[in-house]
């Protein structure tokens, strides 16, 4: 029915005049889809211009808003054995209260006295540090004594110094006096002499001078003989006073060494008290490390230890345990082309897994299922997965959240940003833009702030 044949039948036939002809050609069905056309094209142009929120979606899973109230496991400090469990899986627990007790795997910690053979040298060691005190006490009296004595000595040989010198002094007076009596008995002898060979004096006067000349020179010789004696015993006073100062000098010397010695005993001594000290310590907390204590209340999930005579090292993890008290929070992930849009105090909506929602993602005050949130801490550092991440709170003025929700379990998050038309939205979506960059109200006088300061 082309109609390009030369014959058209439409021409030659009417097609009114059959009975289906005219009931299909007197319809005006087109009329009714004129007017429902119509009617969704006002409708569609009344739609383009309602208000529309932008949004940012994620996805991530519940968790808890502090570190410390997050699943954790324990580790135990120290390598060992396990020798016994007091809990099961699943059990509630308080804070101090022993999960499984373990043993030690190191042969130098297998002695069930070590803390008290420890303590019994540290009672040996400050015993010797008190005698090395006592020693280092009776060496320091000692010295005081050689001290006291020594000035003592050196006075009284200071003293027979000072003699010697003062019987010097007196000795050189009295040669000099011999001398000068020598010389007058020798100008008395010369006159004399001279006066009897002029024959005014007896030879007996003569020999009178000549003795007494003798006897000045015996005495003078005498005198000189005592001065030098004397002048022997001041070099044997310097002499003594020496050897004084250093026989002194070698026993004080030798007293202090030996007291030094005792003060460095008794320092090292010191030295191996404080290390027993702290090994004595080291042990007592080692021992109650073989108790693995609940760090706070909690649940136990799972044994990643089991049995009995299993070892482990340091730092292993043993059991994971559930914090019992808990403030729940999402944490989700945005796009880093996102990031800038996103603020402390954004508001967020928040749709569980098992919670049935119906969501219109611009409209979420007409959206069911869904909980409200907010931004409490944005990321500064990019995740493995490419994106950021930020944690959101319960919304105060919003529903409260389930409390059936479970740490862990799933979530999808819609981030609430500017009110837009529907046509503007068409639009950005059209054009792969991003959505409109905005600050929050208080945001950019803080900023002025910051820069002022």
């Amino acid at each position: 029915m082309l109609n390009i044949s030369n014959n058209q039948l439409n021409k030659k036939v009417k097609l009114t005049q059959f009975a289906s002809g005219k009931l299909v050609f007197n319809k005006q069905y087109y009329k009714q889809l004129n007017k429902f056309l119509l009617t969704f094209a006002i409708v569609g142009i009344i739609v383009l211009f309602l208000p529309w929120t932008q949004n940012i979606s994620g996805q991530g899973q519940v968790t808890t808003l502090r570190p410390d109230q997050r699943p954790q496991t324990i580790q135990s400090q120290i390598p060992g054995r396990i020798e016994q469990w007091y809990v099961r899986e699943g059990d509630s627990v308080r804070k101090g209260d022993t999960i499984l007790k373990i043993s030690e795997v190191k042969s130098e910690y297998f002695d069930d006295k070590l803390v008290e053979r420890t303590g019994d040298q540290i009672k040996a060691k400050s015993s010797s540090v008190v005698a090395y005190k006592g020693k280092i006490s009776a060496l320091e009296r000692q010295v005081s004594a050689l001290l006291r004595e020594r000035d003592l000595k050196l006075e009284q040989t200071q003293n027979k110094l000072l003699q010697a010198k003062l019987k010097i002094k007196g000795d050189s007076i009295d040669v000099e006096a011999a001398r000068i009596n020598k010389n007058i008995a020798q100008r008395q002898y010369d006159r004399t002499l001279t006066l009897q060979k002029e024959g005014l004096k007896a030879v007996k006067d003569v020999e009178e001078k000549r003795l007494k000349l003798q006897e000045t020179e015996a005495k003078l010789i005498s005198l000189e003989n005592k001065f030098l004696a004397n002048k022997n015993d001041l070099i044997n006073a310097k002499i003594e006073l020496s050897k004084t100062k250093a026989a002194y000098a070698d026993k004080i010397s030798k007293a202090q060494s030996d007291m030094f010695t005792a003060q460095s005993s008794q320092f090292d001594t010191e030295a191996q008290v404080t290390k027993l000290e702290n090994q004595y310590t080291n042990y007592k907390i080692r021992n109650g490390l073989q108790y693995i204590l609940a760090p706070q209340d909690g649940f136990i999930n799972k044994a990643l230890k089991g049995g009995i005579g299993e070892t482990f090292k340091e730092g292993e993890e043993l059991v994971g345990i559930m914090p019992a008290s808990y403030e729940l929070a999402v944490e989700s992930y945005v796009r880093p082309i996102d990031l800038p849009l996103i603020h402390i105090g954004e508001k967020v909506r928040i749709q569980f897994d098992g919670w049935p929602a119906i969501i219109f993602s611009g409209w979420p005050n007409v959206s069911y299922g869904t909980y409200g949130a907010k931004v409490v801490a944005i990321e500064n550092f990019i995740s493995e997965n490419g994106k950021y991440r930020i944690l959101l709170a319960p919304d105060e003025n919003d529903h409260d959240w389930p409390t059936a929700i479970r740490v862990g379990s799933g979530a999808k998050t819609i981030a609430l940003l500017d009110d837009v038309p529907i046509w503007f939205e068409l639009w950005r979506q059209l054009n792969s833009f991003p959505p409109n960059y905005y600050q929050p109200e208080g945001t950019s006088a803080k900023n002025k702030t910051a820069k002022k300061k």
